[in-house]
């Protein structure tokens, strides 16, 4: 295995499988030898992974941009009277999702929107509800922990009883990993105070994943927080995961400035940090199977570099994505299926079309 001379502790660990501490991320937080910590970083996924890459044919629905939260790292929230706030009707939402089925290999949704200050909880659960019921052969990944604590707080039902209702009404089968941001109490009190606290935020997943429904995680990083801050993230989701096995694949989301609050006072993170980035959360991240590398946060090419650093997700087709976009990324609104094929393929790798909970669809040898 290739060892850079700082890090030969940190790389037998790895070799022998040796769960790495919080100094051990820490210090990887530091090392500058981005191609020895790629190399270590991918040798992990191969053991665990194999070659396979998985995507999936989905369609975003983003049914409302209006939102109470005010998140500082935000470019997609709106005030009900602002310019280009808009809240989606069923008829709305079913026809996004009929344009959507021009792709005949159209799997499934990803409904995610913002805490609407006079929607109720029946108001979006309708909403997807009407989908489900037109279209029950899209599966449905569906809001965040950050959605699912509101839905929880405006209707006055428990977190399992929300779960449960989308579940079965709904056909809700896997949850996003969106708003765990940094899962920090000093970041989000500076950052977004109006939403889930970070204990929050792990409790819907611990909820979900004893109800049997699987979650994914993220980690927003590059504006405010410490690298002690990211490592701490990465840990309380790995302790989760020892806990309940129920997180399906980790996403980086390198924080995106334009037009956002911290726009003026914060640049976005560099390539290097990115991939530095998704290798340490493959190091860390022992006992998650998957790792995504967003291509529409970090860009097409750094995606493809980054499935030589540990990842073996590259999310999916998209059809449609407005929230990051309107922060100011610059990859295309949406890729076809033949690109990423494409994609995969030029890393070497194998490609294959995967529905929300990671069962393979169709494989490309």
């Amino acid at each position: 295995m290739l060892n850079s001379n700082e890090y030969t502790d940190i790389a037998q660990k790895v070799d022998q499988g040796i769960r790495l501490t919080r100094e051990d991320g820490i210090r990887l937080f530091h090392c500058n030898d981005i191609a020895w910590l790629g190399a270590l970083a991918d040798s992990v996924r191969k053991k665990k992974c194999g070659d396979i890459v998985y995507y999936n044919v989905n369609c975003h629905v983003n049914l409302t941009n209006i939102c109470t939260s005010h998140c500082k790292f935000c470019a997609f929230g709106r005030d009900k009277d602002d310019a280009g706030a808009y809240e989606m009707t069923k008829e709305k939402a079913l026809s996004v999702v009929e344009d959507a089925l021009h792709d005949p290999n159209l799997a499934g949704l990803h409904v995610v929107s913002g805490l609407h200050p006079t929607w109720s909880f029946e108001d979006y659960l309708g909403i997807v509800k009407a989908i489900h019921e037109k279209y029950p052969q899209l599966y449905i990944k569906g809001f965040t922990g950050v959605e699912i604590t509101h839905f929880a707080q405006i209707s006055g039902l428990s977190i399992k009883e929300v779960l449960t209702r989308l579940k079965e009404e709904a056909g809700l089968q896997a949850i996003a990993g969106g708003g765990a941001e940094i899962l920090s109490d000093r970041v989000r009190n500076q950052l977004c105070p109006k939403k889930a606290t970070a204990d929050q935020w792990l409790e819907v997943a611990r909820t979900a994943h004893l109800m049997g429904i699987k979650t994914n995680a993220s980690m927003l990083y590059g504006h405010i927080e410490t690298i002690e801050e990211r490592v701490d993230h990465l840990l309380k989701l790995r302790s989760l995961q020892d806990e309940t096995g129920g997180f399906q694949t980790f996403i980086c989301f390198p924080f995106l400035p334009k037009n956002t609050e911290l726009g003026q006072k914060i640049k976005q993170t560099s390539m290097w940090d990115d991939l530095r980035t998704m290798a340490i959360s493959r190091l860390m991240l022992d006992n998650f199977m998957n790792i995504k590398a967003y291509w529409v946060m970090l860009t097409v090419p750094v995606a493809q570099i980054a499935l030589g650093f540990g990842a073996n997700d590259i999310d999916g087709t998209i059809h449609k994505e407005t929230i990051l976009h309107d922060a100011g990324a610059t990859s295309p609104t949406a890729l076809s299926e033949d690109s990423i094929i494409r994609i995969i393929r030029e890393a070497g790798r194998i490609p294959a079309a995967c529905d929300c909970n990671f069962n393979i669809l169709r494989k490309f040898e």
